[in-house]
């Protein structure tokens, strides 16, 4: 099969492969679009390298079409259009998912949605969710507002009624995130957010960063009594300024940190359970908000183009790859 090799400039070409081989418990898919995340740019970097004997071709999701399944596997059939989370391998022609990692693409979607939907609108449940413990009309803000997690993540909290402000580094970002529905888009660049949304008397249930750095003091400062910090990259550094933990204290704030590519596969497969458990009737209405936020799609022999673009720190919501037939 063909793949996207790194080089050793760290650039991407198309080279030659085996095709990868499947357990019983495994599908194998034919890959029609690739969602790319920025820990392909740090995979290729060197500074993000895969789980432990998995493969070191890039790609976290796809999607695709089901080429063969496993002899324990019962849900899906050859021809089924589906999503699929990976722990890597996505830059391919084929790639094996387990069974429970796959979501069947709702008829409405196309090939690039289905390529930019199911690592972003995951990882944003887990956040919200399985740590946030978000329930209907609270208050969450989103840094980032304008990535495909966050993106993701707004869309999410608005199908509950909350109330939700984002963080993001343009007036075009923050125009974006309004349109999917944010009440609040605080351009960063120009407004400190702690002091906007304390001048506003805006406080949080749900804070998703993915900066952290010198952000954890300020989500602390802004968070309401029994909030949720939920810390998933560190955009803004690995270490932070000094914590008034006296604060934290007073308001019960819990903080957690989290990655989702390392967990275990009973561990994933519970939490894409869950997604569908509580959003997969609206995730296959016709005309529902449960869609990805597409900015751009690219043929993949053009992925160091692409790759630029992510880099740029520009765009809003996915960028994807479309999988080429040809020779």
């Amino acid at each position: 099969m063909r793949f996207l090799k790194v080089t050793d400039n760290q650039q991407l070409t198309i080279s030659e492969t085996a095709a990868p081989a499947y357990t019983n418990h495994e599908c194998l898919v034919k890959v029609a679009g690739i969602g790319i995340n920025r820990a392909d740019l740090l995979q290729k970097a060197g500074k993000y390298p895969p789980p432990k004997g998995l493969t070191s071709i890039l790609g976290l999701e796809v999607c695709g079409t089901v080429d063969a399944i496993g002899s324990q596997v019962t849900e899906l059939s050859v021809g089924d259009n589906v999503m699929a989370l990976l722990p890597g391998g996505g830059y391919a022609e084929y790639v094996n998912v387990h069974a429970k990692q796959l979501i069947k693409l709702p008829k409405h979607f196309d090939i690039t949605q289905g390529a930019g939907f199911i690592e972003t609108f995951v990882t944003a449940y887990q956040a919200l969710f399985s740590y946030g413990h978000l329930t209907a009309n609270k208050n969450v803000l989103i840094h980032a507002g304008a990535s495909g997690v966050g993106t993701a993540a707004i869309t999410l909290a608005k199908s509950l009624g909350c109330f939700v402000a984002v963080t993001t580094s343009s007036a075009e970002k923050c125009q974006a995130c309004l349109s999917l529905g944010a009440d609040v888009a605080i351009n960063y660049k120009e407004t400190d957010f702690e002091a906007e949304c304390k001048a506003n008397g805006y406080g949080f249930d749900v804070i998703v960063d993915v900066v952290a750095g010198p952000y954890l003091a300020k989500n602390i400062n802004i968070a309401n009594q029994d909030a949720q910090i939920v810390v998933l990259a560190i955009l803004g550094g690995r270490f932070t300024e000094p914590v008034d933990i006296a604060k934290m204290l007073f308001k019960r704030v819990s903080i957690h940190a989290s990655t989702l590519r390392n967990r275990s596969d009973d561990y994933k497969n519970q939490l894409i359970e869950q997604f569908l458990n509580q959003f997969g009737e609206m995730l296959y209405a016709r005309g529902s908000s449960l869609v990805p936020y597409i900015y751009q799609s690219f043929s993949w022999a053009e992925v160091n183009q692409a790759h630029q673009l992510l880099e740029k720190n520009q765009t809003v919501g996915k960028v994807v790859l479309l999988v080429d037939d040809s020779d």
